[in-house]
């Protein structure tokens, strides 16, 4: 098990790059997290959900998805609230007090689905949340030492040296965690490492010296791992307007979601992409504005009104520019949106934005698949998923966006045709539907399939890890502990 000594120390990255190598060294392997807090999930073939990364190191385990991978994913609906899934499918809703009182009645299921998992494969990797050193939330943790404990699971524990502080930081956990959980830590990893890694052997040293872990090894900065998708809203905040040629513009509601739906343009060096965060305006050179998902629409709508973005999109549109919404972002550009049990928080019904003629009820039973088909009126190919709990009503004499494979429809266009929308995710992805979308803006792709450019990515990392880690002693910790 991989633990951190903080959030966003690399686990995620960690565990798919170690998932890789184990597979290429032709063993079974399967990835796991107890509990998992994002609003960036993934669909798994029975239809459940699991948190994006443990969809991603599956696909470097070369295995489909399953929600056994995930038992517990929190999907934050407000800054109290979040609707809680357990093996895959929605248990309601549950404020942090009421999570706090009850998440020690999940280890079970949690254990359940570990051992289901571990019995499918020759070796398991484990990702923890946030940090061990949070000693405050132990007494009731699964997603750490708890899980750890409970399991019997050896831990390595990852410290980035490029926030700076990594020796405190590794150190400084041991000092604080219980003497029975520090024992559960075998060995450490510096991970974000720039420059010559031969400079921190002293580190390294006194490391091991004031903790009496091993060192697993020193790993260098990652840049293939800006080609993974990524989980943590965190990633949101850094520059993505690198490339030449229409501006994509996609601004960063309170409560975005799903939002790897835009990784494949970010690399696409016939467009820009801007994520725009609040407090500033849409800018108004751009091509296309793209509404994300999000998992509270009524109060990203609210949110989206107070940054005055209702005004800039308007703008925008009389200008001749293009909208697309995606899901939660396809709900907000109808005519009304309803929620009236407060599934997703506020009950009532407003009024949308009202470019789409659509009307949108949110229920509380979701929609969650795999789907593929075609742009209305195109060969052009798209493939991706569905993750929605609202019910759309589209206006009888609307244009549908995209036809299913199996000939039902979805989505609505505008009668100008600059505005669309739809509930697929992942709809960038296929160089086929990127190039359509594209064209549209006068832009040619690059005709890469983002699966494709992750599988490559996963291959470097791992030969990475095979260089800097010493996965061999990884393997013998886990195979003793079994």
């Amino acid at each position: 098990m991989l633990q951190g000594t903080g959030s966003d120390v690399g686990k995620s990255v960690l565990v798919a790059g170690l998932c890789r190598a184990l597979a290429n060294r032709g063993m079974i392997v399967r990835p796991f997290k107890p509990q998992n807090m994002s609003n960036n999930a993934a669909v798994t073939a029975e239809g459940g959900e699991i948190g994006r990364a443990q969809a991603l190191q599956a696909i470097a385990c070369r295995a489909a998805p399953v929600a056994d991978m995930n038992p517990v994913l929190l999907k934050p609906q407000s800054d109290r609230d979040a609707q809680l899934v357990v093996n895959g499918r929605v248990r309601g809703t549950t404020s942090a007090s009421d999570y706090w009182g009850r998440n020690t009645n999940l280890l079970g299921e949690v254990l359940a689905a570990y051992h289901r998992l571990a019995a499918t494969a020759d070796f398991v990797v484990v990702e923890g949340a946030g940090s061990p050193a949070e000693i405050n939330l132990r007494s009731r943790d699964i997603a750490n030492m708890g899980f750890a404990r409970a399991a019997g699971v050896p831990v390595v524990l990852v410290g980035d040296i490029d926030r700076g502080g990594v020796i405190a930081s590794l150190v400084g956990t041991q000092t604080v965690i219980d003497p029975a959980d520090a024992a559960m830590i075998h060995g450490f990893i510096v991970n974000k490492f720039r420059g010559d890694p031969k400079l921190f052997d002293d580190g390294l040293r006194a490391i091991a010296a004031a903790t009496g872990w091993a060192t697993i090894g020193v790993v260098p900065w990652l840049p293939a791992a800006a080609r993974l998708p990524a989980e943590d809203a965190v990633a949101l905040g850094r520059d993505t307007d690198a490339g030449t040629g229409p501006l994509i513009v996609v601004p960063m509601l309170s409560r975005i979601a799903n939002f790897d739906d835009f990784d494949a343009l970010a690399h696409e060096p016939g467009v820009r992409l801007a994520l725009i965060p609040p407090g500033r305006a849409l800018p108004g050179d751009a091509a296309l504005i793209v509404l994300p998902g999000t998992k509270a629409t009524i109060a990203d709508l609210a949110f989206c009104r107070a940054q005055g973005w209702d005004v800039d999109i308007a703008a925008h549109v009389r200008r001749g520019g293009q909208v697309l919404g995606i899901c939660g972002g396809y709900q907000i550009l109808g005519c009304t949106v309803a929620d009236p049990d407060g599934v997703e928080g506020f009950a009532g019904t407003v009024a949308g934005m009202g470019f789409l003629p659509i009307d949108t009820i949110i229920a509380s039973e979701k929609r969650t698949r795999g789907i593929s088909g075609t742009f209305v009126g195109t060969d052009a190919a798209f493939s991706g998923y569905e993750i929605h709990a609202g019910q759309t009503r589209v206006d009888p004499g609307a244009t549908p966006f995209l036809r299913f494979a199996d000939g039902t429809h979805d989505g609505a266009i505008a009668r100008n045709g600059q505005i669309a929308g739809c509930y697929v995710h992942g709809i960038f992805d296929r160089p086929t539907a990127r190039a359509h979308l594209l064209r549209r803006l006068g832009a040619a792709s690059d005709g890469l399939d983002r699966h494709d450019v992750i599988d490559a990515a996963l291959d470097e990392i791992a030969a990475t890890l095979e260089r800097v880690l010493d996965i061999d002693a990884l393997i013998a910790l886990g195979t003793k502990a079994a």
